[in-house]
C-alpha cells in the first residue's frame, strides 16, 4: 500500500517475461500455461493414432516398426511423444511462437503405406531424415523465406481461412458426428442422423464450450474438456461402450476409449535411431528415381504444411505484420526443417507443426511459453501414457471446431469482388477441407493464381518464386503418372 505523496513504481518484468516477450505480447504466465496444457490436449491423440498408423504396417521383408515379427505400438508411442516433446520445447525456447510439433499427419500415412512396403522402415526413415536435411538447406539459404514472402496477403489470409475450416472438419470427423456416407461422400451421424453416447458427449461438450466462451470464462477450452472428459469416463464407466467399430459397434468411442488399467509405465524407445539413411536408393528398394521422387514429394508437403499453419496460427494470435507474416519466421522454420530430420532419426515419421497449436492461441496463448508447457507434457505422457490416452477425442476435439470458427473470421479480409484473388482463394478454403490436405488446397491456390495472372497478360506482376512453386506443384500433383513413366 502506497503511503500519500508517493508513487508506485511498476515492477520491472522477470527474466520469463522478457526472454518470452509476455507482457510484450499482452499475455500472462497463467494465459500461457493454459493455453500450452489445451493445445497438449487437443493434440494428445497423436501419441495414440501415430502407432495405429505406423505400428501395425509391415515393410518389405515383414517386420514393424521398431524391430520384430509382431507389433510394438507402446515403442511407436513412447517415441511419437519423446520426439514431439523435444521438439515443442526448441520451438517454444528458440522461435519464441506458440507452436507445437508432432509426427505430421498424412506424412506418416505416406511414409507407411508409399514408402515401407516397397522397403524396410530403416530406409523410410532414411528418407524423412534426407527430407528434412533438404528442407533446412532451403531455411538456410533463404529460399523457403523467400517464397513466403512472395506469396500475396489475401491469399495468405485465405490459407489461414481453409485451415480453420479443415480443422473444423477434423474436430466433426474424429467426434463421429460427421462419418462416410452409404449413398453420399459424407453423412450426419453414422446412420444420416446423430447417434451413439460418444457423439452426445461431443455435442455436449460443444454446447458447453460454446456457452462458456460466449460469457466469456476465463479458460474456456480448458474447463469444457476436462467437464467433458469427466462426463466420458462416467459413462463409458456405466455402459461399457467400448471403441467404435463400423460394422459392430458403430455407437463406440473414436480414437480413444475413456478408461485406463494404470496410471504410470516404463517407456519402451525401441524405434529410436533405426534409420539407413540410403537403404530405400539400393536396386533391390525402391532405386534412385523412385527414391528421389518420394523425397520430393514429403519435402513438398512438408514444405508448404508449416507455411499454412504458421501464418495461420500468428493471424489468429495478433502477431502476424502488415504483409502477413509472423515473428522469428526463419526460426520456426529452421525448428520445423530440424523436427523433419528428428522423427526420421526417432523412427516416428517426419514431425511438422500442428494446426491443433490453434486451440491454445484461442484459450489465450501468445508466446514460445506455451510451446514449452505443451512439450514438457508430451514428456510426461512418455511415463503417463494410460492417462493421456484414457482422453477421448470427442472430449478434446470441440475445441477444433471453435477454433475453426474463430479462423473463418479472417475471410473478410479477402477482395471477393476481384476475381483475380478471390478464384485462388476460394480454391486454397475450400480443397483444404474437401480433400482433408492443407498442401493441396495451397498447391491449388498457387497454380490457379499464376494462371489467372498468365491468362490476363499479367505474368510480369508475378514473383518469379511464385512461377518456380506452381511449377513444382503441377509436378506434385501429376507425380504417380510421372513415377510411373519414369520407374
Amino acid at each position: 500500500m502506497s503511503t500519500p505523496g508517493t508513487t508506485r513504481t511498476p515492477s520491472a518484468p522477470s527474466a520469463l517475461d522478457r526472454y518470452f516477450e509476455i507482457t510484450a505480447r499482452g499475455s500472462t504466465v497463467a494465459r500461457e500455461v493454459r493455453g500450452g496444457v489445451v493445445t497438449f490436449l487437443t493434440m494428445a491423440y497423436i501419441i495414440v493414432l501415430n502407432p495405429l498408423i505406423l505400428g501395425l504396417v509391415p515393410d518389405s521383408t515383414g517386420a514393424y516398426l521398431g524391430g520384430g515379427s509382431e507389433p510394438n505400438l507402446p515403442a511407436v508411442a513412447a517415441g511419437t511423444a519423446l520426439v514431439a516433446g523435444v521438439l515443442t520445447i526448441l520451438m517454444g525456447s528458440v522461435a519464441k511462437f506458440p507452436l507445437a510439433l508432432a509426427a505430421g499427419l498424412g506424412l506418416n500415412a505416406f511414409v507407411a503405406f508409399s514408402i515401407a512396403t516397397v522397403s524396410t522402415w530403416e530406409a523410410a526413415m532414411g528418407l524423412v531424415v534426407l527430407e528434412g536435411v533438404v528442407i533446412l538447406v532451403l531455411v538456410l539459404t533463404g529460399f523457403r523465406s523467400a517464397v513466403f514472402h512472395a506469396v500475396p496477403n489475401q491469399l495468405k489470409v485465405a490459407i489461414s481461412v481453409g485451415i480453420g475450416l479443415f480443422i473444423a472438419l477434423i474436430g466433426f470427423v474424429d467426434a463421429g458426428f460427421v462419418r462416410p456416407g452409404a449413398g453420399t461422400p459424407v453423412q450426419l451421424g453414422a446412420t444420416g442422423q446423430l447417434s451413439g453416447w460418444p457423439v452426445l458427449v461431443f455435442s455436449l461438450g460443444l454446447l458447453l464450450l460454446i456457452a462458456l466462451w460466449v460469457r466469456r470464462v476465463k479458460g474456456a477450452i480448458l474447463l469444457a474438456i476436462a467437464v467433458t472428459t469427466l462426463g466420458a469416463f462416467l459413462l463409458e464407466a456405466a455402459l461399457d461402450l467400448g471403441a467404435r467399430d463400423v460394422e459392430s459397434n458403430p455407437g463406440g468411442w473414436g480414437l480413444t476409449v475413456p478408461t485406463f488399467d494404470g496410471i504410470v509405465d516404463v517407456p519402451d524407445f525401441g524405434t529410436l535411431f533405426r534409420v539407413d539413411l540410403f537403404g530405400a536408393f539400393s536396386a533391390g528398394a525402391v532405386g534412385v528415381i523412385g527414391a528421389i521422387l518420394l523425397v520430393f514429394s514429403l519435402m513438398l508437403a512438408d514444405f508448404f504444411d508449416t507455411m499454412g499453419t504458421m501464418t495461420a496460427i500468428g493471424a489468429e494470435a495478433g502477431l502476424n505484420d502488415d504483409e502477413g507474416v509472423p515473428p522469428h519466421t526463419e526460426r520456426i522454420l529452421v525448428v520445423d526443417s530440424v523436427a523433419a530430420i528428428a522423427g526420421g532419426l526417432g523412427g516416428v515419421s517426419s514431425n511438422t507443426s500442428y494446426i491443433e497449436s490453434a486451440s491454445g492461441v484461442g484459450e489465450g496463448a501468445r508466446t514460445g511459453l506455451a510451446s514449452v508447457v505443451t512439450g514438457l507434457l508430451f514428456l510426461l505422457s512418455t511415463f503417463f501414457a494410460p492417462i493421456v490416452s484414457a482422453i477421448p477425442s470427442e472430449a478434446a476435439v470441440p475445441a477444433l471446431v471453435l477454433v475453426g470458427f474463430l479462423m473463418m473470421q479472417q475471410v473478410t479480409g479477402v477482395d471477393w469482388a476481384d476475381l483475380e484473388i478471390a478464384i485462388p482463394a476460394f480454391l486454397t478454403i475450400v480443397l483444404m477441407p474437401f480433400t482433408y490436405s492443407i498442401t493441396v488446397g495451397i498447391g491449388a491456390g498457387f497454380v490457379s493464381y499464376v494462371l489467372i495472372k498468365v491468362v490476363l497478360g499479367k505474368a510480369r506482376a508475378l514473383h518469379p518464386l511464385l512461377l518456380v512453386v506452381a511449377g513444382l506443384f503441377v509436378v506434385y500433383f501429376a507425380i504417380d503418372p510421372i513415377t510411373a513413366w519414369l520407374t
